[in-house]
This record gives C-alpha cells, sequence and structure tokens, in this order.
C-alpha cells in the first residue's frame, strides 16, 4: 500500500517557506507531533501571501495529506490549498471535483486532521498556502504527506527528433491494443504517437488546442460504403507544463480512451476489427514521407514517460539506445523546463510592473488565456500628463483606448481579434509612437490594426496589469472593464521582459491577491457536465448549458420534455395524434416520433417504417434470396425500450403469392403452389421478437413466381412502467433495490398517495452522503442529501393536504449546479449548489422504497417510481417480499374525473377505464357523441319495454326511485339530452308516446323555431313552449336540455341562460305509462294528436347526436350492440354521423382533416421541433405561432368575402330573385349536410374524423 509518511525523515534543508517569526518557528520544524523549535512553522505575517515547502528531493506518489497546528499554542490553519510541482516552479493546485480544492484544517493546535486524496499525485515539491486561520491566534503548522516512492524513465523531444518503434516482422495486424504514456508540455499542437498501414489503417494520437485527439481508422472500403475513419476528443488546457496520463485500450471496434483518470468509451466507425501497421508506430511525430499530411502536423515537443505499446517498454528501449531516433533534433534523457513564468489573477488582483519613464515609445507585449469575454488587461498614464492607455477585453476582443488629455479630451480607440475567451493562450503586442499606434494579436502582421492619429507619447513609471490599486479610482479616469480572471504570462515592458520572481518578493513594483508561477485555470466543460448533446459555455467561475432543439430541459440538459409514452399523453387528456415520446426519460436513448391511438380502452403506439403495403418481392435464383430491409422512424434501442415497457405488441406481416411457396408445409395456402394469387397472412405478437427488420424470402426464381409482400407498422398497447406501483400496508416494512448511481447527475420521479401525513418514501446512504424523499406533513415534501458539504434540504408546501388519497406526482433533481424539487403542478423549489466544494454523490447502502432507517415508514401506495430513467420494478419486488400488496387499486379517486358525461370509472390492475353504457356517449373517455344522419322518411322507435322482458331491465324507472312492480312504470320527472341540425322545418325530433293519452314532443316549427309540448292530462289543450325567436332549421347544431320535476321544466338552448317553465296547476304531475320513444317521424297505434300528424310529413332529415332520455340511450343502442338493443326499431337506413353534434362538447378537430393545417404529419420526420409545451401534439414540428397568424388572416379574409356576398345579394333581393331562410350556399350544395358546411365556415373546425364518411 502507497502509505509511508514521506516528511518526518526530511532533513532541515528540505524545507523552505515565505517567512518565520524566528529561527525557533522556521519550516524544518513544520513535521506533525513533533515539539522541536518553537513546536512548529509560523510566518512573520498572518496573510494570504505565506507558504510552506517540502523538497523530498526526487519524485513521489503521494495519496494523503495531514496537518497539526504550532504544538500547545492558539496557531493553527482552519484552511490551506496545496500545490506541487517537479522542478518549484510552475506550481499546481490540487483539483478535486472540478475546483481547485480547498482542504478543511485543524480546530485546535495537538489534533491530527488527515485528509486521503481522491487521486493520487506525483510531485518532488509540495507547497501549502493557508487560506484561513485560528482568529485568536496566527498561522501555525506541521504537516505530514503520505505516499510512497516514484521512478519512471523520461525523454525529452525537442520539436524536431521523432522515436519509432520498428516491427520484427514489417507488419503489425492486432485485434488488441494498450498503448500507455504520460506526457507534459506547453505546446497547445503536436503529433505524440503514429503508425498508418498500406490498406489505410491509421491511428494518431495528438494535441490539437491543447486538447488530446484520437484518430482511427480499421480500415475503410473505397469503392463501397464502408467509412472506417474516427475521430474522440477529450480534455483541455493540456499545454499547462503538467503530466498527464493517457491510456488507449481497443478490443475489436471498442475503445476505452482513458485521460488522466476520465474514460470515454466509444466504437469505431466501419466494419473491420483489426489494425493493420506497416513497419513501425512512431512517439513525437509523423516521420516525413513527402506526403502532404505529415509535414503540415508539428511534432511534440515536450517529454514523454513510462511509454508502454502493447507490453513493450519503450522508454527504456530508447534509453538503452535499442532504438534509432531520426536524424533530426535530439532526443535526451532529462525534461526540459520552459522559461515563461506565469502569473495567475482572480476577480481582486493586479500586479504592478515598473516602466522606462519618458520614453517616445510606447510598447507593451504578453500572453493571456481566460473564459471571461471582458476584463482589464493593461493600464498605464503617460508621463506629464498627456493621457493614458488602457487595453482590455470587450466581448472577447482585445482593445486599445488612448484617452489624449493635452488640447481637448479625445479618444483613440484600436480593436483586434475574436474569440479570445477560449481559454487557450494568446498573445498580445502593442506599440504607440508619435502619430501612430499598432495592435497585434497572435503574431498576425496581416491582419494587425495601425492608427495615424495625431498623439504625443511619453511613457509613464507604471503599468498596472489585470486590475488597479483600489485608491487609484478616486482619480479621473474611469475604468471600463471589470478586473481580468487568467492568467498572463511573458510580460515586456518598454521592450524588457518583466522578471516576475523580482516582482514576488516586491522589489520593483506590487500586486495583491496574484498568484505567481502558478496559471489556475479549469476548464468546467471538461468533462461536460451538458447531457444529451447540450452545448456546454462557460466563465471563470461557472458553466452554462444550452439545451435548445435537444429534447431536453435543466439546468444540465437532464430532464426529457416530452411524456415517456402514449398512456402518459392520454391521463393529460390529451388525443389521438403524433406525439414525440422519450421511453427512457432523462436516460441516453433520444425521444421519437409515434403516432398515439386513444380511440380504445387501452391506447395504441404505433412505430411505422419506410417499407410500402404490397411491396413486390424481387426474384433471385437458388443460392440467394430476396432480402427486404426495414427502417424504421426510431432507432432499434428505442424501439425495445417502447417494447419492453408494453403490455402487448403485434406486427402484421401479409405474403401475396403466385406460384411461390412460402414455408414449404400444407398448413400455408402459397405453398400449395397455385398459379392465382393466394394469400398468407397474420400478426407476430412475440414481444422480444419484434420489431420485423429484415424479411428474407426464397422461392422467387421460377418461372411465373410473384409475391408481394405487406408488414404492417409496429402496434404495442399499455405501458407497464406508467402503473407499475405497490402497496405499502406497514409503515415498518420497506422494498429494497440495488444501491441507487447518480454521482453528479441524479433524478427521480413518482407518484403517491396516502391517507398518513408523513412517512419517507425513500432513502439511500453513503459513508457520509445521503439522498432521501419524504413527507414530513400533510403539506410538505421534503428532499434532502448530503454529497460532502453538509446536508441540503429542500421543501415543497401544499396549499392542500396531500394525504387526501388521491394520486400526486414527485420529481426530485440534483445536479453538480443545482437540485429542484415540484410536486404536482406547484412552483418548483431551486436550490444553488455552492460553485467550490463536493460534487459527487457517493452512495454505498441499498436504495430502501418506502422507509428508512429508524424513522417512520411509508403507508400507501407509490407508483412509476423512475431514477434516472429507469422505471424500478416494483410489483415484482412487492411479490416476491413479505407483507406487500403488488399493484394498486384506488385509481378511480384521482382519475375519475376524466370520465366525462356520467361514464363510470371502473377499477383496473393496471389503471382504470371509463365505462359509457349508461351515456350517450362513446370513446375512452367517454366524450365522443354517438350520431346519425336521418334521411327524408327515416324514423327509429325505442319501446320502454322490450319484447317478453320485464319492465324491471327496461332501464326506464324514475330516477333514484326503488324498483316497482308496475310493468309502465309512471314518471313524474324527466330529463332529455341531445343535439340536432337541420335545415327542413316543420319536423318531428323526439317523440314520447304512452298507452294512456299522454305524451311529450320535441318540435320543429315550420318558421324554424322550436317548441316543446306537453300533455300529462287534466288540461284541454297540450301544453306549449314556444322558443319563437331563434331559428333552428339554420343547418347548424344546436344543443337541447329539456329537465322536467313534476309541473316545473327547464329549458336549456345552447349556450343562452337556462329558462323555467310551469305546467298550469290543472294539469296532471305524472307521464303515465310511457311506451315509446321516437326520433324523425311518429308511426304510433292509436289516436295522435293532430298537430303532431301534421309534422310527421315529409318526416326529419337532419343530423340527432347523444339522444339520452333519463337512464336510456336510444340512438346509441341503434348504433351500438348495447343491452338496450333489443328495444330499438329501425325503418330505413341509418348512418352513423357526428354532423349533428354541438359544438360544446366536441374537441378540437384532428390535424388529419383541419382544414387550416396544411403540413399534414408526415411520421418517418425525424428533425426535433422547438421545445413545445409539455403535452401537446406536435405538427411535425411547425411552429404553432405561425399556424395560428395564419389560420386567423384566413378566417378574417373569408369573413370579409362572406359579408360581401352576403351585402351584394341583399342589395339584389328584391329585383326579381326568390329569397328563401335556407342555409346560403344550399343551392350549389349536393345535399344539407354541404350546406350546412358551405354556409358557416367555423362548423368544419368542429367535425372530428368519423365525418369522413359524408364530406367525401
Amino acid at each position: 500500500k502507497c502509505d509511508e509518511p514521506l516528511v518526518s525523515g526530511l532533513s532541515h534543508v528540505s524545507f523552505s517557506s515565505s517567512s518565520s517569526v524566528s529561527g525557533s518557528y522556521s519550516p524544518g520544524y513544520a513535521k506533525i507531533n513533533k515539539r522541536g523549535g518553537a513546536g512548529g512553522w509560523s510566518p512573520s505575517d498572518s496573510d494570504h501571501y505565506q507558504w510552506l515547502q517540502v523538497d523530498f528531493g526526487n519524485r513521489k506518489q503521494i495519496s494523503a495529506i495531514a496537518t497539526q497546528g504550532r504544538y500547545s499554542s492558539s496557531d493553527w490553519v482552519t484552511q490551506y490549498r496545496m500545490l506541487y510541482s517537479d522542478t518549484g516552479r510552475n506550481w499546481k493546485p490540487y483539483h478535486q471535483d472540478g475546483n481547485i480544492w480547498a482542504f478543511p484544517g485543524n480546530i485546535n493546535s495537538d489534533g491530527v486532521v488527515r485528509h486521503e486524496l481522491q487521486h493520487p499525485i506525483i510531485a518532488r515539491y509540495v507547497r501549502m498556502v493557508p487560506l484561513d486561520w485560528n482568529g485568536e491566534g496566527r498561522i501555525g503548522l506541521r504537516i505530514e504527506l503520505y505516499g510512497c516512492s516514484y521512478w519512471a524513465d523520461v525523454i525529452n523531444f525537442d520539436g524536431h527528433v521523432v522515436l519509432p518503434y520498428r516491427f520484427r516482422n514489417k507488419k503489425m495486424k492486432t485485434l488488441k491494443d494498450v498503448i500507455a504514456l504520460k506526457f507534459k508540455t506547453s505546446e497547445s499542437e503536436g503529433v505524440i504517437l503514429h503508425g498508418e498501414g498500406q490498406q489505410g489503417d491509421y491511428i494518431t494520437l495528438e494535441l490539437k488546442k491543447a486538447k488530446l485527439v484520437l484518430s482511427l481508422n480499421l480500415g475503410s472500403n473505397q469503392l463501397g460504403p464502408i467509412y472506417g475513419h474516427t475521430s474522440v476528443m477529450t480534455g483541455s488546457l493540456l499545454d499547462d507544463h503538467h503530466w498527464h496520463s493517457v491510456v488507449i485500450e481497443r478490443q475489436g471496434r471498442s475503445i476505452n480512451l482513458t485521460l488522466d483518470r476520465s474514460m470515454q468509451h466509444f466504437r469505431t466507425n466501419g466494419e473491420f476489427d483489426y489494425l493493420d501497421l506497416d513497419y513501425e508506430i512512431t512517439f513525437g511525430g509523423i516521420p516525413f514521407s513527402g506526403k502532404p499530411s505529415s509535414s503540415s502536423r508539428k511534432n511534440f515537443k515536450g517529454c514523454m514517460e513510462s511509454i508502454n505499446y502493447n507490453g513493450i517498454n519503450i522508454t527504456d528501449l530508447a534509453k538503452r539506445k535499442k532504438l534509432e531516433p531520426s536524424n533530426v533534433g535530439n532526443l535526451s534523457f532529462s525534461c526540459v523546463e520552459p522559461y515563461t513564468v506565469p502569473v495567475f489573477f482572480n476577480a481582486t488582483s493586479y500586479l504592478e510592473v515598473p516602466g522606462r519613464l519618458n520614453q517616445d515609445l510606447f510598447s507593451v507585449s504578453f500572453q493571456f488565456r481566460t473564459w471571461n469575454p471582458n476584463g482589464l488587461l493593461v493600464f498605464s498614464h503617460f508621463a506629464d500628463n498627456l493621457g493614458n492607455v488602457e487595453i482590455d477585453l470587450t466581448e472577447s476582443k482585445v482593445g486599445v483606448h488612448i484617452n489624449i488629455t493635452q488640447t481637448k479630451m479625445s479618444q483613440i480607440d484600436i480593436s483586434s481579434g475574436s474569440g479570445l475567451n477560449d481559454g487557450q493562450w494568446h498573445e498580445v503586442r502593442f506599440l504607440a509612437k508619435e502619430n501612430f499606434a499598432i495592435l497585434t494579436i497572435d503574431g498576425d502582421e496581416a491582419s494587425a490594426v495601425r492608427t495615424n492619429s495625431p498623439l504625443q507619447v511619453k511613457t509613464g513609471e507604471k503599468y498596472f496589469f489585470g486590475g488597479f490599486l483600489n485608491q487609484m479610482n478616486n482619480s479621473s479616469h474611469s475604468v471600463l472593464q471589470p478586473s481580468f480572471q487568467g492568467c498572463m504570462q511573458l510580460i515586456q515592458v518598454d521592450d524588457q521582459l518583466v522578471n516576475l520572481y523580482e516582482v514576488a518578493q516586491r522589489k520593483p513594483g506590487s500586486f495583491a491577491n496574484v498568484s505567481i508561477d502558478m496559471c489556475a485555470i479549469i476548464d468546467r466543460c471538461v468533462p461536460n457536465h451538458c447531457e444529451h448533446g447540450g452545448k456546454c459555455s462557460q466563465t471563470w467561475d461557472s458553466f452554462k448549458c444550452t439545451c435548445d432543439e435537444t429534447g431536453y430541459s435543466g439546468a444540465t440538459c437532464h430532464n426529457s420534455i416530452y411524456e415517456p409514452s402514449c398512456e402518459a399523453y392520454k391521463h393529460l387528456g390529451q388525443t389521438s395524434n403524433y406525439y414525440w415520446i422519450d421511453p427512457d426519460g432523462s436516460g441516453p436513448l433520444g425521444p421519437l416520433k409515434v403516432y398515439c391511438n386513444m380511440t380504445e380502452d387501452k391506447v395504441w403506439t404505433i412505430v411505422s417504417h419506410d417499407l410500402q403495403m404490397q411491396t413486390t418481392v424481387v426474384g433471385y435464383n437458388p443460392e440467394k434470396y430476396s432480402v427486404t430491409q426495414l427502417v424504421y422512424s426510431a432507432s432499434m434501442d428505442q424501439i425495445s425500450a417502447i417494447t419492453d415497457s408494453a403490455e402487448y405488441c403485434e406486427q402484421y406481416v401479409s405474403y401475396f403469392c403466385k406460384m411461390s411457396r412460402l414455408l414449404n408445409t400444407p398448413d400455408c395456402n402459397c405453398d400449395a403452389d397455385y398459379k392465382q394469387w393466394r394469400k398468407d397472412a397474420g400478426f407476430l405478437t412475440y414481444k422480444d421478437h419484434l420489431p420485423v427488420s429484415q424479411v428474407v424470402v426464397g422461392d422467387t426464381d421460377r418461372q411465373g413466381s410473384e409475391a408481394k409482400l405487406s408488414v404492417g407498422p409496429l402496434r404495442c398497447q399499455g405501458d407497464r412502467n406508467y402503473w407499475n406501483a405497490a402497496s405499502f400496508p406497514n409503515p415498518s416494512s420497506y422494498l429494497h433495490f440495488s444501491t441507487f448511481q447518480g454521482e453528479t447527475s441524479a433524478d427521480i420521479s413518482f407518484y403517491f398517495k396516502t391517507l398518513t401525513p408523513w412517512g419517507v418514501f425513500l432513502e439511500n446512504m453513503g459513508k457520509e452522503d445521503f439522498i432521501k424523499l419524504e413527507l414530513k406533513s400533510a403539506t410538505e415534501v421534503s428532499f434532502s442529501f448530503d454529497v460532502g458539504n453538509g446536508p441540503v434540504e429542500i421543501v415543497v408546501r401544499s396549499p392542500t393536504p396531500l394525504n387526501d388519497d388521491q394520486w400526486h406526482r414527485v420529481t426530485a433533481e440534483r445536479n453538480v449546479k443545482q437540485a429542484s424539487l415540484q410536486v404536482d403542478r406547484l412552483p418548483q423549489q431551486i436550490r444553488k449548489a455552492p460553485t467550490e466544494g463536493h460534487t459527487r454523490l457517493e452512495l454505498y447502502s441499498q436504495l430502501f422504497v418506502g422507509g428508512a432507517g429508524g424513522q417512520q415508514g411509508f403507508l400507501g401506495c407509490i407508483r412509476s417510481l423512475r431514477m434516472n430513467g429507469v422505471t424500478l420494478d416494483l410489483e415484482e419486488r412487492a411479490k416476491v417480499t413479505s407483507g406487500f400488496i403488488s399493484g394498486c387499486s384506488g385509481h378511480c379517486t384521482s382519475y375519475g374525473t376524466n370520465c366525462e358525461n356520467g361514464g363510470k370509472c371502473l377499477e383496473r390492475y393496471h389503471g382504470y377505464s371509463c365505462d359509457c353504457s349508461s351515456t350517450a356517449y362513446d370513446g375512452t373517455f367517454c366524450n365522443k357523441d354517438v350520431g346519425a344522419f336521418f334521411e327524408e322518411g327515416m324514423w327509429l322507435r325505442y319501446n320502454f319495454q322490450a319484447p317478453a322482458i320485464n319492465a324491471r331491465d327496461s332501464g326506464s324507472r324514475v330516477e333514484n326511485s326503488p324498483d316497482q312492480q308496475n310493468s309502465h312504470p309512471d314518471l313524474a320527472q324527466e330529463e332529455i339530452r341531445f343535439s340536432f341540425s337541420t335545415t327542413k322545418a316543420p319536423c318531428i325530433l323526439l317523440y314520447v308516446s304512452s298507452f294512456t293519452t299522454d305524451f311529450l314532443a320535441v318540435l320543429v316549427k315550420p318558421t324554424g323555431s322550436l317548441q316543446i309540448r306537453y300533455n300529462l292530462g287534466g288540461t284541454r289543450e297540450p301544453y306549449n313552449i314556444d322558443v319563437d325567436h331563434r331559428n333552428m332549421a339554420n343547418g347548424q347544431p344546436h344543443s337541447v336540455n329539456i329537465t322536467r320535476h313534476e309541473r316545473t321544466i327547464i329549458l336549456k338552448l345552447d349556450h343562452y341562460p337556462s329558462v323555467s317553465y310551469h305546467l298550469p296547476s290543472s294539469s296532471d304531475t305524472l307521464f303515465n305509462s310511457p311506451k315509446s320513444l321516437f326520433l324523425g317521424k311518429v308511426i304510433e297505434t292509436g289516436k295522435i294528436d293532430q298537430e303532431i300528424h301534421k309534422y310527421n310529413t315529409p318526416g326529419f332529415t337532419g343530423c340527432l347526436s347523444r339522444v339520452q332520455f333519463n337512464q336510456i340511450a336510444p340512438l346509441k343502442a341503434a348504433l351500438r350492440q348495447t343491452n338496450a338493443s333489443a328495444h330499438v326499431h329501425i325503418q330505413g337506413e341509418l348512418v352513423e354521423s357526428n354532423c349533428g353534434a354541438s359544438p360544446l362538447t366536441l374537441s378540437p378537430m384532428s390535424s388529419a382533416t383541419d382544414p387550416w393545417h396544411l403540413d399534414h404529419l408526415d411520421s418517418a420526420s425525424a428533425d426535433f421541433p422547438y421545445n413545445p409545451g409539455q403535452g401537446q401534439a406536435i405538427r411535425n414540428g411547425v411552429n404553432r405561432n405561425s399556424a395560428i397568424i395564419g389560420g386567423v388572416i384566413a378566417v378574417v379574409i373569408f369573413t370579409i368575402l362572406c359579408t360581401l356576398v352576403f351585402l351584394i345579394r341583399y342589395m339584389f333581393r328584391h329585383k326579381g330573385t326568390y329569397h328563401t331562410n335556407e342555409a346560403k350556399g344550399a343551392e350549389s350544395a349536393e345535399s344539407a349536410d354541404a350546406a350546412i358546411m358551405n354556409n358557416d365556415p367555423n362548423f368544419t373546425e368542429t367535425i372530428d374524423e368519423s365525418k369522413k364518411e359524408w364530406l367525401i
């Protein structure tokens, strides 16, 4: 184990420091548990510029660090940083969790606090920088570092030399490769290794813009479609002249590329598995071959160690002179250090450098690197109050502003460059003399910016880099930019290179909050925390993800903006349409577009492919088969996610054949080998074998053989994940699952229902880390976790109790940027993560669902529990755990309101369904009108007593009354609801006859107005209600609601207010012995009211819909097979149609028949739409705003045209033209229905797909 103490055995000379109080406080006494001298190190001043340094004499591997205060004193350090280096220069701060790490220190003078390093470091020198210390004392420190010795051969490449390893057999054909090496460089470009073969294979590892790029080709087919080139980029800022380790592991086409403990897995393109290299593999560059590609790439300049190629130690062979380096350049075995000294600025830093006073040439040059688009780079006053110069970074460009104060205030502004905040080193050179100035970026003389404005130059004595002294801000000038955050190096002032070591000792100049000989730049986008292809951008201390057009949202593009299934869209109240679904939620699979068919009780998810119906099978000779490939609108992994969660899947296959045998068995029609067309067809339903991806057909090569193939779309039903539930009957019991893996990104969502006001939903523990979701009270849900920075709790408070036995949805997420919690549709609560600190959630225990250690467990139901896109199978786990109930009842308490128009909610094991049998409606949620078109002379009779059936079953008894023995129960109340449309008056809409003289009629009078006639006996004439002021025969759909309770009648017509009427006091209150209900015409034996008889001719023509009389739906009984169908008699042919449906009850028109919806959906389209609102049908990514605007404009134009036509007709109507009250447009229309269509443009918007039969 690498855990030996490294400091305790060192001599005094191995220690150094920024300063000491006196000799007895010198750094040599800073050894843990030693009491020599004053019992530890203390600097002369306790400030942020102090440090303690240890030199081990040679490189060591360091795995842990421990600190102690100064013996028996009030001097200790509470927080510190650790820097390390190979040379005592160019320091690197220890990083952890993507940040420069600040170690927690001591709380007293003698306790030892030890920290294991998250990853070991290799260094000769270690420097401790105190950040904070005991406020009642001063800095006091004793340290120990633990680790072991480290040794490796080093090779120095000078940028010219190339080191080849030549193969023994001239060729190297490998299925498996392992290549490992370490490198350090201050160059951002260079080839680290390269090998190639004459067949086109190659492998190249190189630096590009300080990132590592691996290019690989296992073979391309120049003639065919195989393209083998694969390129992967990883890492960032690798030109920091610190060691970086690379391991390439290849097994066939599968590759792991590891850079500094961060592994990336990928597969190569193409179809080949072997890497064929010829002659050699070279390190440090590409040997010059005369090819144009080899000369354009720079060779590597820097150091490498521990080069290992497939078990061969290349560095050892080179040192023993077993390898021949190229003739150009020199290979040496000690690492050459660069001469540059970087300086690191944070937002409060400045660096003051002396210049040469009163020169007439102002010259400054430096290199900088930063992520910020803005910041002050240099500021200097001219001598003699001539003005000042400011160089800054503005929106990623370098700008120079020269303020001239001699005559009148004027300013010269020049700027150059772009995108200079990319983290790379950029060089700035600025030169000014009398009436001339020039700005050059990155040595590009061609794009240097010059100015010849009048200018007088005299250099001042001070140059400020990165910021200002605070007191200077009170003077006349104003600083344009915020302070600089980043690094600078190679600073030259007045043609002299600034010696930053002298500045560090404050000999010339001054500084504040800068770190000299260190560049602590961090790339927060590597590794990329933006998921699902989100784009990462950063400033110095934070990163941001742009999730546009990814199909995901959130701080790290983690959450899918789409529902996981068609089932979920159904319960959001959506109708059949194309939708984007994301079956694995936040998992790696992207969203896909499917058709959701919601017309049946179970929802069908339909995935289409590109094979046309009845595709002709191309003939082949017997050795070859006809292979038909199917390309789906989704990947196989996406389709597998759908089939895995579905309850049932099917795919229709049919084979039309003429002398083409199918299976060569006697069972198939095609195997009879007839010369006529025959057909074999059926459904494939074994889920694991679906979808059909390829159809192979033989026996198509004989003369006269023909075959046609059809494969239907994949259809899947149900969503087991959505309803996957368990009941928790005991608060002390729980279900356990394997440890939750959500180190940097975790999302949890589920539904719960309960009657108790508290309980833990789930918990997973680590050593100190944990994650927990619980119901804290009847109105509070809590999400708490600890990733090492102390516990964090987010609470959502609900205005209404959550223990109401209704389903409630909880969604929690935690990532490196923030954590959030949402309950139902209440506002989401968000907590930002600290900018520094631990980011990894490290859990070890099992995941407990429905309970936690020693705390009140959960009592109730949990369903659809998804963690990072994976549904936990609560049902299956509940089946094998004693005391648990698999599944959950009581869905109707939450979803019963989805059953409309009096439909009854029925509990199912997986969800619920709506029973519409006692309603006049149909459809999944009882919201689809059942209606019919009546031709002239057609009628329908519903007998309240079916032949030879007891009246108790007729469904016509008085509402809310006990069963009566009387075979014709008298009615004290009725409720009649229906909608209709017609253009012909007069007519009978509905008539109820009786075995007595009682009757009830709803009529349209010759004027087109509505009349309701009641005759209950006791009055000489029937009681009439006339609605005179409206024309009902205008072809529009009208809704009628009539409710009678004894003598009170309430009429509700369309959207007008209800009106009450009262029968005369002499009238009877009972409707005696109802016999039959008629629609369209009255054909009744016995005496009929004379007025009614007149209305019988020619009969009703038009549409009736959703007719309901108390509990009876006569029209539905005629059109659907129900238990009341035996009561119905029809004269003529009844055609189902919803042309009489009132717009009040109709859902919006489907896009397939919507006249304003121009672009009919293409299911194969895979382009992402812009993020639509949740649960909204996707219309092939069309921008809905423009569609709505277009629709509104069209409606306005149409309305103007209609108005013009009306005006013209009105002006000329007395000039001998025939005027009628029928719908305009009826003259040219083929039928009354078409007249309705012509008359009302808005009407078309309310017709759904079932109307196609009469629109065609």
